[in-house]
């Protein structure tokens, strides 16, 4: 395949480019609507399959709406004309089924001062939420002294910042990424290759993310990940590529030869790579919430297509390219591209892996202290879900929010529901039940239970605080277990939280199996070694653990509020961890599979054992930090986001590949191979053979007879 690629791209590389751009033209114009298209509504974070997801779904059938309120509307009391006019609004849309509340439906739905009531919109069972919210919210945002709440409005907000902050960070990160890339290449021409190949791996990716939903429904926030990821997997993949070839023109000058020399070695660990980065998006698929299985498939679907463009694109510009491809930079710069590219011994980051190679264990000792160190906060990890809170504290939806819970008595707009299958005959018992669920501490009472025909019962119980509140969660389990006179479905908000929470640790045993065994074959068949594998398991786990400690420090402890301007919420958002254990696993071993296969390369062309880590890591050290930043720089321009778990996302991503960079790909890795000495290489004798037969035995690769690059196709 490598040599078929490297063929193609230096005899037709303007045929290669053509058809490249009618294809990109094709995905910008299939794929450039696909953020209307994926799933946009409130169940992202919810396991369908849930108890919680029964009760609601039990209640809908039996009443033909939904089983909460979807919108609140705070109105001034004083102003009966807004009152009026919203309630024409509501009572004129089909998608409405209810609407409750205002000055004349009792105390409950008046203020503590009386200045303000509210009205609760219940839509019909089958409305859309998201798109309800969306066109009431455009109609009854244009009424004086009307705010708009709601869990249906929290996330119409959510959707809307998303759209807004995925611009915002590419607007931020484009910039940034090409002076940072102008700074690692000393070249304009280099400096614009990796940006380039972000663009066309972005607008190919949103073509194949919509075909997938074409098949499976994929949530919106997936578009986060595809712009984010795809352009760090990009630039990081064209970084190597351009690195590689550079490297060879040093060496051989331009032609056949240092093409086909970069496809079979630098290409060959790309496509390595990105079977790894998209091993971690398969790990994803194994969750029942959409949002996590949407980010498994825009993770595969970003890392194959990243790697794709790389290998198709890059290597015909090579070709038509040659030597300018060091073009356009200050003539200092251009002095230091040959010494740079062919510095062995006499490196940086070579005397750096010697440094640390002679001081192996102290370093050890030292590094895995501090990764400790950083993970340890976890320990006193909470999580919390999405509502209301994840948006800017000046968001209306937040606004309403916190007004309910503070300026009204006895009122909860995320009450806990109870769904209870039972006959009508039942009703005192279902009375006892209600009964016993109000007399617990945490609520303030239920609603009378309300029989819905078909054998159901329907009770409300009330809390004292916000749904996601810990006293509220624990509430949950404890309603579960009052004994009812039939089956008992718990749901809200509260449930949601505590049966996703469940799922994902039902789901995280295999979906960190796949992820392992996935990384350590990958690694196995490139190395020959089972240590290696295992040592860079070790290695994920610790830059995992760090990762998630600092988040905690940062996002439930409330540290840097002010500089990332952000209200904590006492917790991390609970899809983010699982998530970021599969990128940030995924990307670790990325940049395992860099370092370790020009350490493999190094020692198959004679270094010994300590000569061929210090190789390896000097020609790939200077690159590896290099795409750590730009990767972060990439994922961290949406620390900018007004949605505090983008912030984290970002953040979390960015903070992990700084830590694998610079700490355990240039101190931990370096040291550990010390000491363990040939050992690194071990591997059981039919393993060895079975890698014989299959893996990547790495060596100067053997060109073929090199042929001009032909002047046109």
């Amino acid at each position: 395949m490598f040599d078929f690629l490297a063929r193609i791209a230096t005899t037709r590389p303007r045929r290669v480019l053509l058809v490249t751009a009618l294809f990109i033209a094709l995905a910008g114009v299939l794929g450039g609507p696909v953020a209307g298209l994926l799933n946009a509504d409130t169940d992202s974070f919810s396991d369908t399959s849930s108890d919680s997801a029964t009760a609601l779904r039990l209640i809908e059938d039996a009443t033909g709406t939904k089983a909460v309120a979807e919108m609140v509307l705070l109105i001034d009391t004083d102003d009966p004309a807004a009152l009026d006019e919203a309630r024409e609004v509501l009572d004129a849309d089909p998608d409405v089924a209810a609407v409750v509340g205002g000055p004349e439906a009792g105390d409950a739905f008046a203020s503590r001062d009386g200045d303000l009531t509210f009205l609760a919109v219940v839509y019909t069972a089958d409305a859309n939420t998201t798109e309800v919210s969306e066109h009431l919210g455009e109609q009854l945002g244009e009424i004086d002294n009307v705010r708009i709440g709601g869990i249906g409005a929290a996330f119409q907000a959510v959707n809307e910042k998303v759209e807004s902050d995925l611009v915002r960070s590419e607007l931020i990160a484009f910039p940034l990424l090409l002076i940072a890339a102008l700074w690692v290449f000393r070249s304009g021409v280099s400096a614009l290759l990796p940006l380039l190949v972000g663009g066309l791996t972005i607008i190919s990716s949103l073509l194949f993310l919509r075909g997938a939903n074409e098949i499976v429904s994929i949530s919106n926030f997936a578009l986060n990940l595809v712009t984010g990821i795809g352009l760090g997997l990009a630039i990081d993949y064209s970084l190597f590529m351009v690195s590689r070839y550079r490297e060879e023109l040093a060496r051989v000058g331009p032609g056949v030869e240092a093409i086909t020399r970069t496809v079979a070695t630098a290409g060959r660990t790309v496509v390595y790579s990105a079977v790894t980065v998209a091993g971690a998006g398969l790990a994803l698929l194994v969750f029942p919430l959409r949002f996590l299985y949407s980010m498994g498939v825009g993770l595969t679907i970003v890392a194959l297509t990243a790697a794709a463009v790389s290998l198709i694109v890059l290597p015909a510009l090579f070709a038509l390219l040659g030597t300018r491809v060091n073009s356009l930079g200050l003539k200092r710069w251009q002095r230091s591209l040959q010494a740079e590219a062919t510095a062995e011994k006499s490196g940086f980051w070579y005397r750096l892996a010697q440094f640390v190679m002679r001081r192996p264990l102290p370093i050890a000792i030292a590094g895995t202290v501090i990764m400790l160190a950083l993970g340890a906060p976890f320990l006193g990890v909470k999580f919390t879900g999405v509502d209301a809170s994840v948006l800017p504290v000046d968001a209306e939806a937040r606004i309403v929010d916190t007004t309910l819970r503070e300026e009204f008595t006895d009122t909860d707009a995320a009450p806990v529901i109870v769904a209870i299958e039972a006959p009508e005959s039942a009703a005192d018992e279902v009375a006892t039940f209600a009964r016993a669920a109000a007399a617990l501490e945490g609520t303030v009472g239920t609603t009378p239970p309300l029989y819905l025909g078909d054998d159901l019962w329907q009770v409300d119980v009330r809390l004292a605080q916000g749904p996601i509140e810990a006293t509220s969660l624990d509430l949950v389990e404890t309603i579960r277990d009052i004994p009812a006179p039939g089956p008992t479905f718990v749901g809200g908000s509260s449930a949601e939280q505590v049966d996703q929470v469940a799922s994902i640790a039902d789901s995280i045993p295999l979906a960190v199996g796949i992820l392992a065994a996935l990384t350590f074959v990958a690694l196995f068949l490139m190395t020959g070694s089972v240590i290696l594998p295992i040592k860079a398991l070790v290695m994920n786990l610790l830059t995992v653990s760090a990762t998630y400690g600092i988040l905690v420090l940062i996002f439930q402890d409330g540290r840097l509020e002010g500089l990332l301007n952000y209200t904590s919420q006492g917790a991390l958002e609970s899809t983010q961890p699982v998530f970021l254990f599969a990128i940030v696993f995924g990307l670790s071993t990325d940049y395992a599979v860099f370092l370790l296969t020009r350490i493999k390369e190094a020692r198959d062309n004679g270094a010994t054992d300590s000569e061929a880590v210090a190789l390896g890591i000097q020609r790939t050290g200077r690159i590896v930090t290099a795409a750590a930043v730009l990767f972060a720089i990439a994922l961290g321009a949406f620390a900018t986001s007004d949605i505090i778990f983008i912030k984290q996302l970002g953040l979390g991503v960015a903070v992990a590949v700084l830590i694998d960079a610079f700490l355990v790909r240039a101190l931990l890795v370096p040291s550990l191979m010390a000491l363990l000495g040939r050992a690194n290489w071990w591997a059981p004798k039919p393993l060895r053979k079975l890698h014989d037969r299959f893996g990547l035995n790495e060596g100067e690769p053997v060109a073929p007879e090199p042929r001009p690059v032909p002047a046109r196709v």
